[in-house]
């Protein structure tokens, strides 16, 4: 959201500098992101000067331009070479110096030097309006009135130009009261007050209007629940024109484009008091009546852009006599009533919609306006008359409009303010220190919160309409604290808490494990958002009032997040990746399912650049590795198998008793070439639940560390090439020796002086008795076992 500092002091006047009222609003919860500088005109014509041309003749050497003096003041005269075709002799004309900038619409710009121009001196540039950026005109240089304009002064002494501040704030969606100009001015008032800072703030109030005659128009709201208050004005003689310039400027500042007098005026009172207007053409308003109901299912409707849309029934809409709609109210207007330069009398709308309606309405139709934004999470309806009003009052003063008969209005129910009771001692608790009750009077009075009733251990109050978000302690609480002060509260020295022991029933217990040892391994957590888009619908859960397109699913996956996370960084040259994720995943099948997950992503180096190792790429068994680590926390047995996700070119599953439970592979290159990213990358997902069920099935043992020490046989078998070592692992592990501790494959060669299709594994074996030492010849019977199963099952032979 951006706020005009010029705008700004129309509802507040301080002495203190912008910067410093950055810090404020920051402090205060309307975080400044930045401030920037606006210009009506870019450069304010900075380096412009009034000349004259003393003369003027062809250039020797180009048939389309001219050789011209031109006199500048102080007696200084440049040779100037000029282009234009209007250039003449006694002219008085805009002359860039030599070292000023001149800049083009999209803010860049060239800067003036002294300079050959087919062979002849050039000092200068004599301008055209678009040049200087006073109008798009570029027929020919600015020829200025000898009479009005001195030579040698600058030609911005002649010209109101407009600069200004620009704050932009970074808004949370709940603080609807500070989505205009008149609302920030108000909160930052509040911190001022109690804090001592000199300020005088403008509080509005409704414009006294004087109506001549009267007219014939009538209103009628169908539901009072969907349109609670509704105000609506006539204005007749309206002319339609171009805005002055102290308006055009004032919404050019926020990024907004001026349109005509009567548009600009409904758009500076949105941003100026935060209430939507809408003004429609009133002599296409049928039958001269006004009607805010519903329209039936299936009615077509042509808005603003031009668009046609079919109504869902469920909309406000705004409809005249004969019940066509001439607007979805609080969302966008329609193509056939809006105002235009033809126009003579207007409809002016001031209301207060269910926040609800207009929310659904926008995202049913994928609208998302000024005015939709602000409606949906609930105006001040307390302003609504004074809005109109304000707007009625300019629009006579800018396009001599007559107010004419009475103010049609229908709130037959008033939005009473909310009533709170808080507490002195849930104040200290929460914030950790102790506020004085007068200073905690003096900031709720500072935020229009009346304090209806002292009690024993706080006050009863009544927080006004206009705060949707303070509806509770807690709430009144926050606005106190960010009042009063975040940098005031001192952080406690010394935090004292009671540890909590938990049991291998507990998840949580098993995520922080987890996420420990990941994070000593070099691991950095990320958290996505659970809302996303996808390509593939069809057992997708999708929102019923998503808040855009791309936000419209809930996530099949978290490959997708990391990915996008793994391609922020490597643009940002840190192409080392480890990332891990806890989310849940949603799908719908026969029934709706949600499953948590832990996810890993990988890629670049496995270990950062150094002299002492040689540069080394992470890899699906880099990945492997980390799993395996994981689950040793399990403590259970599982198998592995091949898996078919298309999102992976080569994937492996781990299977514990039927179920699976984790997914390892190499991301495909097409999802890769979908995210832009250009280097191999390797994911893992893990079900958590499943996980935590299958360890909680295993109870945790301890046992002594062994008196005795291990033996270790290597073997090198000889083995087909379709032969995996996950294969072999499982069957050695089947062995029924109680001595085999550990399998472990050491080295794999395929090449020269092997048999064709073969391939020979290095294996070792670890034996253990824990009672005693191994003899040599329990040690032969554990291996010559296995080397028996290994013949069996897969033809293996021995290499010597």
């Amino acid at each position: 959201m951006k706020i005009s500092n010029n705008w700004l002091k129309d509802f507040i006047k301080t002495d203190i500098k912008t910067e410093r009222i950055g810090e404020f609003l920051t402090d205060i919860g309307l975080e400044v992101e930045g401030i920037e500088k606006f210009e009506s005109v870019k450069g304010s014509l900075e380096g412009i000067v009034v000349g004259k041309v003393l003369t003027c003749e062809k250039h020797p050497n180009a048939d389309k331009l001219n050789k011209t003096t031109v006199d500048v003041g102080n007696g200084k005269i440049l040779n100037i070479v000029c282009g234009a075709p209007n250039v003449a002799e006694g002219q008085t004309v805009p002359v860039a110096v030599v070292g000023t900038k001149i800049y083009a619409k999209d803010g860049s710009f060239f800067e003036i030097k002294e300079a050959k121009i087919r062979g002849e001196v050039s000092q200068g540039m004599i301008c055209a309006e678009d040049e200087l950026g006073l109008s798009d005109d570029h027929g020919g240089i600015m020829v200025l009135d000898g009479e009005k304009f001195e030579i040698g002064k600058n030609l911005a002494n002649y010209f109101e130009l407009s600069n200004d501040e620009v704050f932009e704030i970074g808004l949370t969606p709940n603080r609807t009261d500070a989505m205009s100009h008149y609302g920030v001015a108000r909160d930052l008032n509040a911190y001022l007050s109690t804090n001592k800072q000199n300020a005088e703030f403008a509080k509005v109030s409704s414009e006294i209007l004087n109506n001549e005659g009267s007219h014939s128009f009538t209103l009628e709201v169908e539901d009072t629940e969907l349109t609670p208050r509704y105000i609506g004005a006539v204005i007749e003689n309206v002319k339609v024109s171009e805005s002055p310039s102290w308006l055009k400027d004032r919404l050019k500042a926020i990024g907004l484009s001026p349109i005509n007098n009567v548009v600009d005026i409904t758009n500076y009172i949105l941003h100026g008091l935060g209430q939507p207007l809408h003004a429609f053409d009133a002599d296409k308003i049928a039958e001269k009546k006004v009607k805010v109901g519903t329209v039936a299912e299936g009615t077509k409707f042509t808005t603003l852009d031009g668009i046609e849309r079919t109504l869902n029934g469920s909309e406000i809409i705004i409809k005249d006599g004969q019940n066509n709609p001439m607007c979805i109210a609080g969302v966008f207007g329609g193509a056939n009533s809006g105002v235009s330069y033809e126009t003579k009398t207007i409809f002016l709308e001031s209301a207060y919609f269910n926040p609800v309606a207009v929310r659904k309405a926008a995202k049913a139709h994928g609208l998302n306006t000024d005015a939709s934004f602000r409606f949906e999470r609930g105006v001040d309806p307390n302003i609504t008359r004074t809005a109109l009003t304000h707007a009625v009052k300019l629009i006579s003063e800018l396009a001599e409009g007559k107010l004419v008969g009475e103010i049609l209005e229908e709130y037959p129910k008033k939005i009473e303010d909310s009533y709170v009771i808080i507490r002195f001692s849930k104040i200290e608790q929460i914030l950790g220190t102790k506020i004085h009750r007068e200073k905690v009077k003096e900031i709720l009075k500072a935020l229009d919160i009346q304090v209806l009733n002292e009690i024993q251990n706080g006050f009863e109050v009544s927080v006004p309409a206009y705060r949707a978000d303070v509806t509770r302690e807690i709430d009144i609480i926050e606005e106190i604290l960010r009042i009063y002060g975040y940098n005031k509260i001192d952080a406690p020295q010394k935090i004292s808490f009671t540890p909590v022991k938990l049991s291998a029933n507990d998840q949580d217990e098993l995520e922080n494990s987890w996420a420990r040892t990941l994070q000593s391994l070099g691991f950095n957590e990320v958290m996505n958002n659970s809302l996303t888009s996808v390509k593939d619908e069809s057992d997708a859960v999708k929102l019923l009032n998503p808040l855009s397109n791309d936000l419209a699913f809930m996530r099949k996956s978290l490959l997708e997040g990391l990915l996008q996370n793994a391609i922020y960084n490597i643009n940002r040259k840190n192409q080392d990746i480890k990332f891990f994720e806890f989310g849940k995943i949603y799908h719908k099948k026969e029934k709706y399912e949600e499953r948590k997950q832990l996810a890993i992503l990988v890629t670049g180096r496995e270990v950062a650049e150094n002299w002492l190792q040689p540069k080394s790429a992470t890899s699906f068994y880099n990945l492997k590795a980390y799993v395996r680590v994981l689950l040793e926390k399990l403590a259970i047995d599982y198998k592995e198998v091949p898996s078919s996700d298309e999102r992976f070119s080569d994937a492996l599953e781990y299977v514990s008793n039927s179920e699976f439970l984790v997914r390892i592979g190499k991301v495909a290159p097409q999802m890769l070439k979908d995210f832009d990213i250009d280097q191999e990358c390797f994911y893992a997902e893990i079900e958590l639940e499943l996980a935590q069920k299958l360890r909680s099935e295993n109870e945790l043992k301890f046992k002594d560390i062994p008196k005795f020490n291990k033996i270790r046989r290597d073997l090198a078998l000889l083995i087909d090439k379709n032969v995996q070592y996950q294969d072999l692992y499982q069957t050695a592990k089947k062995n029924k020796s109680p001595y085999l501790k550990n399998i472990n494959l050491f080295d794999v060669y395929e090449g020269k002086n092997l048999p064709e299709g073969k391939k020979s594994y290095a294996m070792s074996f670890e034996l253990l008795n824990e009672e005693k030492t191994l003899e040599e010849k329990e040690i032969a019977t554990v291996m010559d076992s296995l080397i028996k199963s290994f013949q069996k099952e897969f033809n293996a032979e021995l290499r010597s």
